[in-house]
């Protein structure tokens, strides 16, 4: 099925991001269903065989729908789950595959060989360049503000080289939590926007209370950058570093050499578990509230910035 066929029936442009731990069955079946992409990372079923669980339940609940879900593998050296999980994918014939921390050629050839597609993300040009020479159908341009292991470069500049010379699907993350964002994402040359936050604060969500208070909660202000955790940057919520016994405004450096992402990092506060993923557009979610819910919210946002947009374009017409 061509990429564009993939998410014609989208009540939304927009992509579930997938979750360490937060994301699971029940989390993606209401994505789907609430007209959205859903997804989550293959690392989250535990044990390995769990996998094989949720891809059937998802499948099965989704079965009546046209709007896709997505699965994300890490492919980096470090997943030493990454062929079993594969082979399970394409027992299930997952129609789009979100591949993370390195591109392989090998990967997008499986997918490829099931009928699948694979959008890879990407947090700067060169690593775009290299996703695409190796056979990524499209890719998520991963930018600063995103919530868990997130790019340092603004949305504008990485947008701006990327649609420079690729015309093919992309999605844009990046503090993205409200409809105006959804529609800024695609004034700026993307796709789809790509959300992971809002979607912590909803009881479909594999999180705890205070997590999700703690999104409801926050602000900017309150996302700290580091690689500590799990040896690649990524924004966390203060709050919990704090309660981790850490001092978020003095963290050292963290180890690259070190990543392991099927324990959550090397650390005993283990990252996503206990030192909390989000994004900078926080300040956007002000209730815990089911996914549909969700949904309709941005929908409604989404219509209503396109409307002011109208009235603003025709004004400035008028004007010059």
């Amino acid at each position: 099925m061509p990429l564009p066929a993939l998410f014609q029936s989208l009540r939304l442009p927009v992509i579930a991001a997938p979750m360490f731990i937060v994301s699971n069955p029940d989390l993606v079946i209401a994505q789907v269903r609430a007209g959205v992409v859903g997804s989550f990372p293959a690392l989250n079923a535990r044990p390995a065989s769990q996998l094989d669980e949720w891809l059937h339940q998802i499948t099965e609940a989704t079965q009546e729908s046209s709007v896709p879900f997505a699965v994300n593998l890490i492919v980096h050296r470090t997943n030493n789950r990454l062929e079993e999980d594969l082979a399970l994918l394409e027992k299930w014939k997952v129609p789009l595959v979100i591949t993370s921390l390195g591109a392989r050629e090998d990967v997008n050839a499986a997918v490829h060989g099931w009928g699948g597609k694979v959008l890879h993300d990407v947090i700067d040009d060169t690593f775009a360049r290299k996703a695409v020479a190796k056979g990524a159908d499209g890719l998520i341009a991963v930018a600063a503000g995103a919530g868990g292991h997130a790019g340092l470069q603004s949305p504008f500049a990485l947008m701006q080289e990327i649609r420079a010379w690729f015309d093919g699907p992309v999605a844009l993350s990046g503090a993205i939590a409200c409809g105006r964002s959804i529609l800024a994402a695609q004034a700026m040359g993307a796709d789809f926007a790509y959300i992971g936050t809002p979607w912590i604060a909803t009881p479909e969500a594999n999180a705890v209370d205070a997590y999700k208070q703690a999104i409801v909660e926050g602000a900017a202000a309150d996302i700290v950058n580091s690689n500590l955790f799990t040896g690649v940057h990524g924004n966390y919520l203060r709050p919990s570093i704090v309660a981790a016994g850490m001092d978020p405004d003095n963290l050292p450096d963290g180890d690259k050499s070190q990543m392991s992402f099927a324990s959550g990092g090397n650390m005993d506060a283990k990252a996503w578990k206990d030192i909390w993923g989000a994004g900078q557009g926080i300040a956007a979610v002000h209730a815990i509230e089911p996914v549909a819910d969700r949904v309709a919210t941005l929908a409604a946002q989404y219509q209503s910035a396109k409307d002011e947009l109208r009235v603003r374009t025709g004004m400035s017409a008028a004007v010059g």
